[in-house]
């Protein structure tokens, strides 16, 4: 059988192959679920012989070296590995590993509580083990077919034996799919790490929490987008206020500053010394218009990654003639309305 369809309310599918060879009989099975991204994969290992039988089990992920990006932004493409050395749960070894890594060297890691992936920017597949606590060794590979290179990472478990006349059972997990927080984070530990917000993640996830309560409430990621600019823009109003009072008080005394420039031209100490009487007489914080627009970067470089990483946003409509909000305005229309809203 080449094909197999989930039938009207059948909500899994086991898909069979088969191997045997001088006593050994080994069946794998490829468990899939409806709606579910994440196919259990299964050995069901029956040794008929007169002695033991082992075996490793191998995962592994391999593409091409192609590393495409989107017109907006650049986004990482290529392998992922994660796991601890020293086996506790709370401390996790999260390494990206590029193709360019792979051609220069090839890895050879020891880790328990590991995964490996392998990225494109929206989209990943990754085996999750099913024994989280069994040391692995990660590896990574460079080959060629077809004049192509291919590049490879995977992981592989300990020998496993197979007493005589005994059998046994291995498994693990293949998850292929979209970047979804809600679906990573309980397949394993560190999983949602794959969804970069790069180095603001701090700020970038309770962001991205305030993005999905907005659009459980109103179903649209558009107007979630922009309700989040406006709590944004209301939580930095304070310090906007200042800055802009700050500028609106440097401006007020350019003249006179223009007049110092012209009287200690030649000699900057003095002209130093009268900008500072002059500002400590007006009132005013050199700094003070730059600190608070300095604080709000981190914030704004965050919405940004969030935007930019957030598959949510794939194929999202908004309103008109916005059909995708992770492409450019296709005729430029926001960037317009945005560069005439300076001038107002």
């Amino acid at each position: 059988q080449s094909q197999y369809q989930l039938q009207p309310g059948q909500n899994e599918l086991r898909i069979p192959l088969s191997w045997e060879k001088d006593g050994i009989k080994i069946t794998k099975w490829f468990i899939v679920k409806r709606g579910d991204y994440t196919i259990k994969v299964e050995y069901q290992i029956n040794n008929t012989t007169g002695q033991p039988w082992s075996a490793s089990q191998y995962r592994q992920l391999t593409r091409l070296g192609t590393t495409p990006g989107t017109q907006l932004v650049h986004t990482y493409t290529g392998g992922v590995y994660a796991g601890d050395v020293s086996g506790s749960k709370d401390r996790l070894a999260y390494q990206k590993v590029t193709f360019e890594d792979m051609a220069k060297t090839n890895l050879s890691k020891a880790l328990s509580n590991g995964w490996v992936a392998i990225i494109q920017h929206y989209f990943m597949s990754a085996w999750v083990p099913t024994d989280r606590q069994q040391v692995n060794n990660f590896y990574t590979l460079v080959s060629s077919k077809n004049n192509q290179t291919l590049y490879t990472i995977g992981m592989s478990s300990p020998v496993d034996s197979i007493a005589a006349g005994s059998k046994g059972e291995l498994s693990s997990s293949l998850y292929v799919g979209p970047k979804i927080q809600s679906n990573l984070a309980p397949l394993a530990q560190g999983l949602n790490l794959t969804i970069d917000f790069g180095i603001f993640t701090v700020i970038a996830d309770p962001i991205f929490w305030l993005l999905k309560q907005f659009y459980d409430w109103v179903g649209n990621w558009g107007w979630s987008i922009v309700l989040v600019t406006m709590v944004i823009k209301l939580f930095f109003l304070w310090p906007s206020a200042i800055s802009y009072r700050s500028m609106a008080k440097m401006r007020a005394v350019t003249p006179k500053m223009q007049q110092l420039k012209e009287r200690f031209g030649d000699d900057r100490q003095k002209l130093s010394q009268e900008m500072m009487k002059l500002y400590q007489k007006e009132k005013i914080n050199p700094l003070g218009g730059c600190l608070p627009i300095v604080i709000q970067i981190p914030v704004f470089i965050s919405l940004y990654w969030v935007l930019a990483e957030s598959v949510e946003l794939r194929q999202a409509p908004w309103i008109f003639w916005i059909h995708d909000l992770s492409q450019k305005d296709p005729y430029f229309v926001l960037p317009l309305l945005m560069g005439i809203s300076m001038f107002i």
